[in-house]
């Protein structure tokens, strides 16, 4: 299993970027999949998640500013980052819930203010 996460960079705060992950070695539209993210100092977080029903999940601190999804056609899931805060700050990883778990490389997001 192989997850390739990109999209990160630097963004002022109040704007947008959109991360992806192109998955490969799973059967991508029947797994659970999740960005989680960890800045400096801190443990790593669940950010969002996307059950194979296309259900969502989302942290207290994103909803309403986040936005994840997953196009099965394409084996890629994504997260739309909108009204960026320098607190959003971290590396980003996606995770596929396979077992054992699998995780991309993570790709930084770092938000100036």
């Amino acid at each position: 299993v192989q997850l390739q996460a990109s999209g990160g960079g630097l963004v002022r705060a109040g704007g947008s970027l959109r991360l992806s992950c192109a998955a490969s070695g799973l059967d991508f539209s029947i797994n659970a999949m999740a960005w989680f993210r960890q800045a400096p100092g801190k443990q790593r977080e669940l950010v969002a998640a996307i059950f194979n029903n296309a259900n969502t999940n989302y942290a207290d601190s994103v909803k309403g500013r986040f936005t994840i999804s997953r196009d099965n056609t394409k084996n890629t899931m994504y997260l739309q980052m909108n009204s960026l805060k320098p607190e959003d700050t971290a590396v980003y990883y996606c995770h596929a819930f396979k077992a054992p778990g699998y995780w991309g490389q993570g790709t930084l997001v770092t938000v100036s203010s």
